[in-house]
């Protein structure tokens, strides 16, 4: 089976592919130019993080090709006129009365309540087209509803048909096999199982229930619309099928050489478009090698329409920090349009430029991302003074743009965790963010929060919609007179020593350097003298400080960043608020 190998090695994964989709490309088609990549989606629910790795991967490959001056396209096929199998939990405007449209193609089911789009599928595909719009991810779409209903796929139905003994010969190799036990691995679950699979019904009928014989393909009913339907005689020359639906009685005879309302069954359906669109590279989920997966058998059917299978990886799953593996069966799941609302598009994907296909990852919609922002300000920073490292440099470039050119980024990328700090204590005061914000390099502030945007309404969005409300700050308005009274002598030291210093300090490295300085100074050091020269008694005292500060601003023993809390609270209010 043609799987690309995959390096464990720190080496540039995007373009070790790269070199093996043109090797392949030019071994298929010598001197033909443009190279073709594929991707699957099917809208039958919110397309999530797990889903977009299905696009990601072709994505950033084809970039690559591209970037190289070869012609590439990155189809993306809709598997809109796959069938609805079950209402999906936890979409807003959907209740149990879509159960009724079970078994229809996903066009032909109606949009949640309110959507503005004409069925369900455009419904689910609208947010991910824009999605990947912001992502700067080029693409050719290709409505499978459109070119099953139009008869692109006549002839292909039709040779599928005739050769349907070759077919069920290839599946019948599996249908009484079972995938060897993995120990080590805990069991998927059937929407694991369908996210595994790619594009597609994982657990799609193949054609093999009929009494009548093996068929490739399923009408859906002329009556109910509804795909609980069976064949029960077919005619070769004449074309003429005759299927009676199982869910309304209705029966009717067609003929297949114009009839165009069915599809063939998932495991022939994809290995078919291989061969129609000259599919070179797409990858494929984890469960692709297991015996009868559409992957492995598809390698197969695919030499009946004259095609080879693709060359691509396996990708493993996508995470989301504090949250079990992803599956779009389960409410809540975050989609791509949920991640660029916290993060901007140059973060996202890099998260998905620096991990081989078959590494897992996970997506941080906690206080991780602030430790992934500041990674990824650390990497900007080396790639600016050249010290990154070639991987790391390469994945950086993939992340800020494509062949196309650089995608929009923020003027003045100040620390997201700043940010997220300055927008949970102003809650939504612009006029008091820019102040904060201009206030953190006096040498050269920011004039508008323009220059901080798109990042800094990220990191708004971030604290308003993930962070709970019991762990929002809310800086106090009248001191706390009975702490401040309860002081001893050391305590009130330190205090004086922070306020004689809080003018000559007032920036956010000022600060930061003046308030861990404090507690060496008490103690008869240097307020720069380092870890190495102070005593183990010194981080102690520094902890203490730090929760006296956060008990007089905020009433609780932790909070933002105590020099952007300083900032945010200003020297007047700070000078009131710790009682001088």
């Amino acid at each position: 089976m043609p799987i690309v190998a995959q390096s464990t090695e720190t080496t540039d994964w995007v373009s070790r592919f790269a070199d093996e989709v043109i090797a392949e490309s030019e071994r298929r088609a010598p001197g033909k130019p443009g190279v073709v990549v594929a991707s699957g989606l099917s809208p039958s629910g919110p397309i999530h993080l797990g889903n977009l790795r299905e696009v990601m991967t072709p994505h950033l490959v084809a970039d690559e090709v591209r970037r190289r001056g070869h012609e590439v396209r990155h189809l993306i096929s809709w598997d809109d006129y796959d069938r609805y199998r079950k209402v999906p939990a936890g979409v807003p405007g959907v209740d149990e009365s879509w159960a009724e449209h079970i078994g229809k193609p996903l066009t032909s089911v109606p949009a949640p309540k309110g959507s503005p789009h004409p069925n369900w599928a455009e419904h689910f595909k609208a947010a991910m087209v824009d999605s990947l719009a912001e992502m700067g991810v080029e693409f050719d779409g290709i409505s499978q509803t459109a070119q099953y209903t139009s008869g692109v796929y006549r002839e292909q139905i039709l040779h599928a048909m005739k050769h349907r003994r070759d077919i069920d010969a290839i599946l019948d190799q599996y249908r009484t096999k079972k995938a060897p036990a993995k120990k080590s691995q805990k069991p998927l679950d059937e929407a694991e199982l369908e996210a595994a699979e790619g594009s597609g019904a994982a657990a799609e009928d193949d054609g093999s229930s009929g009494s009548a014989g093996y068929f490739p393909y399923k009408p859906y009913c002329g009556n109910c619309e509804k795909d609980l339907t069976t064949v029960t005689a077919y005619d070769d020359d004449s074309t003429e099928l005759t299927y009676a639906c199982t869910a309304c009685g209705f029966s009717e005879t067609v003929r297949l050489s114009e009839f165009n309302r069915g599809k063939l069954v998932w495991k022939v359906d994809w290995p078919m478009r291989w061969a129609y669109e000259g599919v070179v590279f797409e990858p494929s989920g984890v469960d692709h090698s297991s015996p009868g997966s559409s992957f492995q058998v598809g390698g197969q059917i695919v030499g009946i329409f004259g095609g080879e299978q693709p060359i691509g990886p396996m990708y493993a799953f996508v995470g989301i920090s504090g949250m079990a593996k992803m599956s779009s069966s389960k409410g809540g799941v975050p989609t791509p349009a949920d991640a660029l609302k916290i993060m901007e598009p140059q973060l996202l994907r890099w998260l998905y430029a620096r991990r081989r296909p078959n590494q897992s990852f996970k997506i941080a919609f906690d206080h991780e991302i602030q430790r992934l922002y500041d990674e990824w300000d650390r990497l900007d920073a080396k790639v600016a003074d050249g010290s990154a490292l070639p991987a790391d440099a390469a994945a950086h470039a993939r992340a800020v743009g494509t062949a196309a050119g650089e995608l929009p980024r923020t003027p003045r990328p100040l620390p997201y965790r700043t940010l997220a700090s300055v927008a949970d204590i102003t809650a939504g005061h612009e006029d008091q963010a820019l102040r904060i914000l201009g206030e953190l390099d006096p040498a050269n502030p920011i004039a508008s929060l323009d220059e901080a945007r798109p990042r800094y309404d990220k990191a708004e969005a971030w604290i308003n919609t993930h962070v709970p409300a019991d762990q929002r700050t809310i800086v106090r308005q009248e001191p706390d007179a009975e702490l401040l009274k309860s002081l001893d002598e050391p305590s009130r030291q330190s205090l004086r020593l922070l306020l004689d210093g809080l003018a000559d300090h007032w920036s956010l490295d000022g600060l930061t350097h003046h308030v861990y300085g404090v507690p060496k100074v008490q103690a008869g050091f240097p307020a720069d003298a380092t870890p190495k020269e102070l005593p183990p008694e010194i981080k102690t005292a520094q902890r203490t400080f730090f929760a006296l500060l956060y008990h007089l601003l905020v009433g609780r023993d932790t909070g933002p960043r105590l020099p952007t809390l300083l900032l945010a609270v200003g020297q007047d209010r700070v000078r009131t608020l710790l009682g001088e």
